[in-house]
């Protein structure tokens, strides 16, 4: 499926490629709204609308991923509810593997996030993720979320890589298309980023539900 000879540049999405998913939609479909329920005294289906509508209707903006924005529109402090079901942070199946198959490759790889800075000190306080990669870039630097193309031109400034040799691996569909639109040429998606849900279907783009489908990693033969 991918040529790693071929590739320089690996950049990786964090939840639901990495780490699982059901810790963030535990959280923002089931905690936030009973928390929400309990500070603000309602009933828990009524509170459980009322967030939902709220928090669909920033969906793809950057708005949608950052905590100080949750923090200022719901009146609390949304990074501190994280913590408290924290232990349910956890890799995805196979990525430590994958993850330690890269550090000792020929490529780069850098973590690229739409997580915000708060939740992603978390993650990284339970999992270790950093020791794992060259870089973690989160879009509230660049101010722009990775469903949006200029997005990628902003990391490619940032960073620079050669969109013909990097490979991006990713849950999210519309990341994945604007990445797409924006000129990387390796794309693969992720078909199972939550592990108590079902394994979606993904036609547009390469897909796997476990790293091992990837692996092993070898470095390119050196010209003479």
């Amino acid at each position: 499926m991918i040529d790693w000879s071929d590739i320089r540049t690996v950049l990786l999405d964090m939840d639901g490629t990495l780490l699982d998913l059901h810790y963030d939609n535990h959280f923002w479909l089931t905690h936030l709204p009973l928390r929400y329920a309990e500070i603000r005294g309602l009933p828990a289906e009524e509170a459980r609308s009322e967030v939902l509508s709220i928090v669909q209707a920033e969906k793809g903006s950057l708005n949608w991923y950052c905590l100080d924005y949750w923090s200022e529109r719901l009146g609390f402090d949304v990074g501190a509810l994280k913590h408290e079901v924290s232990d349910r942070i956890a890799f995805r199946a196979d990525a430590p593997e994958f993850l330690r198959a890269l550090k000792h490759s020929h490529c780069r790889t850098l973590i690229v996030t739409n997580a915000h800075e708060t939740g992603l000190d978390l993650k990284l306080a339970r999992t270790g993720l950093d020791r794992w990669v060259d870089g973690i870039l989160t879009s509230h630097q660049f101010g722009l979320p990775k469903e949006r193309p200029d997005f990628w031109a902003a990391l490619h400034r940032h960073e620079p890589f050669d969109p013909q040799q990097t490979l991006l691996v990713d849950d999210n569909t519309a990341a994945i298309r604007s990445a797409d639109d924006f000129g990387i040429r390796h794309l693969l998606a992720i078909r199972s980023p939550d592990s108590l849900e079902p394994t979606r279907t993904i036609t547009d783009w390469p897909a796997v539900d476990r790293f091992r489908e990837i692996l092993p990693i070898q470095a390119p033969v050196a010209v003479q």
